[in-house]
């Protein structure tokens, strides 16, 4: 029942439910003490255990649903026994549970008769497998096709085009190759008992079918969607189609909310430094002037900012849009941001994102600034926007190729800027090897950064934007 457990978690942290061993442990004490008999006290406890929030709590319900389904899988080869379930009335219910038993003892008397003559049936009869058939076992029968699913690891299933490679696993381990060596030994001699016998074994097979169906959607959606979301993040943002940008934004906000709980400030009590006397006494009037607790000074460091400065031409565009994405997924725990977009001119576009969305903000930036490239002229405009505002606590992340057509790449205003700021990054879409090539300026102005990084996909920018966190904490 443990490793029941251990699967069911499993298939909580492929849906993004996030579950450490600690609470792990907690649940396996939670059914320790709740046990399995009661469904939905399990459920309960079980999710106060494992959800933490809201969101985790419907994803933890809807998987719970799933994965302890206690519907039995139906193995009678009856025609008639579909309608026990349908009927409307006892008595109806009742006839229809006469009939089926009937038509099984038919079944039955047919292929004892056929077994006579033939000793491949003969030795089926004698099977587990083919009794629960008979019988129409769905507690004995549901129960073995579980246990041949966990030999044969169902649960590690990932692609679609795995489910009948998992069925037949699963058929094996069950023992239907006793059935399928009866029904060829019955179709070569002609016996009467072959329709019988071939009902039961296409009634297992459909069974089984549905079973891999169901643990595939369990087990393989969750899976599915971390496999493409590791595609997207390798995937160069320029060759990325319009029909997977929804999911390249959500991946973003998955990627900035990750980086927001490992990087979100955390306000800590200091002990020591200079006392903070008036508040110590002011804080001990209550107690009659007693100092129980102590308050000491704090230094009030000057706030960091990030100035991004995108470029917004056609070749650089679609990375420009993803890093502004990025940045701003993050304001909560960033330092203050200002964006700048250039083309042949640059301006300040930071009014863009606090008057729209994020999404909307991005297409009036390249829009208004979108055209040839201009570095030279671009940094020219930067310097008369904002040299005067960086100093030591300022990070300024330069995204573009240094693709300048041959103009003046102004190097003096990139040296400056370097002087100045705590870091200047520059983030290049292009291959490393492919700098300095052409009309590009990149090796020159590799020279007036602190750090400079070829990053042309989300895994290298959730990268870079870490440690740009870490630095500025």
């Amino acid at each position: 029942m443990q490793s029941n457990l251990v699967g069911f978690i499993q298939v909580l942290r492929t849906h993004d439910v996030r579950i450490s061993p600690a609470e792990t442990l907690d649940a396996m004490e939670v059914t320790r003490h709740l046990g399995y008999a009661d469904r939905n006290l399990l459920r309960d406890g079980l999710s106060m255990t494992l959800a933490k929030t809201p969101e985790e709590e419907v994803i933890f319900l809807h998987c719970f649903d799933r994965y302890f389904q206690q519907d039995l899988a139906d193995f009678s080869a009856s025609d008639t026994a579909p309608a026990a379930k349908t009927g409307a009335e006892d008595a109806a219910r009742q006839s229809a549970a006469e009939q089926a038993a009937e038509f099984s003892a038919t079944q039955m008397a047919a292929l004892q008769l056929a077994a006579g003559d033939n000793a491949a049936l003969q030795s089926l009869l004698q099977t587990p497998l083919m009794q629960s058939l008979l019988d129409n076992d769905r507690t004995d029968l549901t129960l073995a096709m579980n246990q041949a699913a966990e030999r044969v690891g169902l649960q590690e299933i990932q692609m679609f085009t795995q489910k009948g490679q998992f069925t037949r696993r699963i058929l094996d381990a069950m023992g239907e190759e006793h059935i399928r060596n009866a029904v060829i030994a019955l179709e070569q001699d002609g016996s009467p008992a072959l329709p019988v016998l071939q009902r039961y074994r296409d009634r297992l097979r459909e069974q089984v079918r549905d079973y891999v169906e169901r643990e595939y959607l369990l087990h393989a959606e969750g899976k599915n969607r971390q496999f493409m979301d590791e595609i997207l993040s390798k995937t160069r943002l320029n060759n990325i189609e319009h029909l997977y940008l929804h999911k390249v934004h959500e991946l973003i906000r998955k990627m900035a909310k990750k980086l927001a709980s490992r990087h979100s400030r955390r306000r800590k009590l200091l002990k020591r430094g200079r006392l903070d006397m008036a508040k110590t006494l002011r804080k001990g009037i209550p107690h009659d002037g007693m100092m129980f607790n102590t308050y000491w000074r704090q230094v009030k460091k000057e706030k960091p900012q990030i100035l991004a400065v995108c470029d917004v031409s056609g070749s650089v565009a679609a990375y420009a849009k993803f890093l502004l994405l990025f940045l701003y997924s993050l304001q909560d725990i960033l330092p203050k941001v200002r964006s700048f977009a250039f083309s042949s001119h640059l301006g300040e576009v930071s009014a863009y994102f606090a008057d729209h969305s994020i999404e909307k903000a991005i297409e009036l930036v390249n829009w208004k600034y979108g055209g040839a490239t201009d570095y030279g002229n671009s940094l020219l405009d930067f310097a008369k926007l904002a040299l005067d505002d960086i100093n030591s606590n300022t990070t300024v992340i330069i995204l573009g190729d240094a693709r300048n057509n041959n103009g003046n790449p102004r190097l003096d205003i990139l040296q400056s800027i370097y002087q100045r700021a705590r870091q200047v990054i520059w983030l290049n879409p292009e291959a490393r090897r492919v700098w300095g090539s052409g009309d590009s300026e990149m090796l020159r102005y590799q020279s007036a950064c602190h750090f400079s990084a070829e990053c042309n996909n989300l895994k290298q920018l959730e990268r870079i934007v870490d440690q740009l966190l870490k630095s500025s904490r």
